[in-house]
């Protein structure tokens, strides 16, 4: 059965939760038996022409899902167990999305500005290849959204890209040759895992505190390696939510120019943090490559991010390296994303997102134990403690029956053996408050009872 490929995918649900639906589909009709071997995540990924990380991510899925389990050294196979489909999530807290409160009126916006762009005389040029990088009016629109967490910030620094994920792919490329290592937290973003992994990239984590990555471990990290670049998302961390505090950035900073490193610094939750501490680029800003993304403050579907390089950067090379990533950002979501950014709404819908987002921390907080949840009062996601006996995976499993999606702890790790003691939480994927306060009361009925009461809360 290492042969098994799913048959014709639907449309409009994202690739690998369609893959591991197709998966609980041959389980529950027979055609893969419990036990059945399943193809290496390269073999099917090559066999439907689709990237690795995908079927990976398809494969962890099911596994969370109870239908496969894997062997190590012998592969991946249908569970004994595994005899009927799940039923039906009733709500996926797994992705980590900006709510959409009626307040920030975002699809009303989103037709007028996208009925204004046909009115526009340039819209042939729009409808063209664009500079990589974008052009000079799209930049000035970045540099100005920045300002207020970069102050005096000189707009030929600042490159338009298509994604926050395209700016990490392009700077691993730039700055680390394959097999060479990349200093991260602990547990970290796991796209920025992914990247790596497909740059063919070591992670090396450094020890953090309630703070965040801690200066002293960095130095020694730094000293015994010939690592020179470090990954930092010091502002409502994902997962964690630490904020890093002033001091603690100034300590990073100090010792990276001590040791002459490189820092990304990957600001996608910055906006939402008001107010904050200053970003690690307006601290040295000559060694940090700054990252700040619209898909957490406005909306993932514009598909921009701006790119802040050092002082003194060769802009030609990266322009070229953005290039070769992926040619340009999206020409018409960034007429949008500037349009938004000049005449105010951007911020408006900031201001909309934000005050949801506080208000879906405070419930919460509210609904889950008191101390098991760490989290940013204004961030999309909260970074839950286990009580015992829960595993993160066990824990995640019961949540999908019980009908909520979350991620376990062990896909942000970066450390071979992790304790298995957190998932992570999004908020901001509910429809609305009331559909979001059900499912976390489902959490919490986990948390406090533990696997025994797993059947009653379905």
């Amino acid at each position: 059965m290492s042969d098994w490929t799913p048959p014709a995918l639907p449309p409009g649900v994202p690739l690998y939760r369609a893959i591991a639906d197709a998966m609980a589909t041959d389980i529950a009709s027979g055609a893969l038996p419990p036990g059945a071997r399943l193809p290496t995540h390269r073999a099917l990924a090559e066999a439907m022409g689709v990237d690795l990380t995908t079927v990976t991510r398809a494969y962890a899925e099911a596994r969370a899902r109870g239908l496969v389990e894997a062997a190590t050294g012998r592969g991946t196979f249908v569970a004994d167990h595994a005899r009927k489909p799940p039923p039906p999530v009733e709500l996926d807290l797994s992705m980590n999305l900006p709510p959409q409160p009626a307040s920030a009126n975002l699809a009303a916006r989103l037709a007028r500005a996208m009925a204004g762009l046909t009115r526009r005389p340039d819209l042939s040029q729009l409808l063209n290849y664009q500079p990589s990088g974008g052009g000079e009016g799209d930049r000035l629109a970045g540099a100005r959204w920045l300002s207020g967490r970069i102050p005096d910030l000189d707009p030929a620094r600042v490159l338009v890209t298509g994604g926050a994920q395209a700016c990490l792919t392009t700077l691993l490329t730039q700055h680390l040759a394959w097999g060479e290592e990349l200093m991260t937290d602990p547990f970290t973003y796991s796209g920025l895992r992914n990247a790596a992994s497909m740059r063919g990239l070591y992670a090396t984590p450094v020890e953090g505190d309630g703070l965040g990555m801690r200066a002293d471990a960095l130095a020694l990290v730094a000293r015994n390696t010939r690592s020179r670049v470090v990954y930092l998302t010091p502002t409502i961390h994902n997962p964690t939510g630490i904020t890093m505090p002033l001091d603690r950035r100034q300590a990073l900073v100090e010792v990276a120019r001590q040791e002459n490193l490189t820092i990304i610094e990957d600001d996608a939750y910055g906006m939402l943090a008001d107010p904050g501490p200053p970003p690690l680029v307006a601290l040295a800003p000559e060694r940090v490559w700054h990252i700040s993304t619209l898909s957490k403050c406005l909306t993932p579907g514009l598909r921009v991010a701006y790119l802040v390089v050092p002082l003194g950067s060769d802009l030609p090379m990266v322009r070229t390296h953005l290039r070769a990533t992926a040619q340009m950002a999206p020409p018409l979501s960034v007429a949008v994303a500037t349009g938004w950014i000049e005449d105010g709404t951007a911020q408006d819908i900031l201001t909309a997102i934000r005050r949801e987002a506080m208000e879906r921390q405070q419930m919460a907080r509210r609904l889950l134990p008191l101390g098991s949840m760490a989290a940013h009062p204004q961030g999309h996601h909260i970074w839950l403690t286990l009580p015992p006996p829960w595993t993160d995976r066990h824990f995640a499993q019961a949540a999908r029956r019980a009908g909520a999606t979350v991620i376990p702890g062990t896909a942000f790790a970066m450390a071979p053996e992790p304790p298995p003691r957190y998932v992570r939480v999004g908020l901001g994927a509910a429809p609305d408050q009331p559909s979001l306060s059900r499912a976390l009361e489902k959490l919490a009925t986990l948390m406090r009872h533990g696997p025994a009461v797993e059947e009653d809360v379905v």
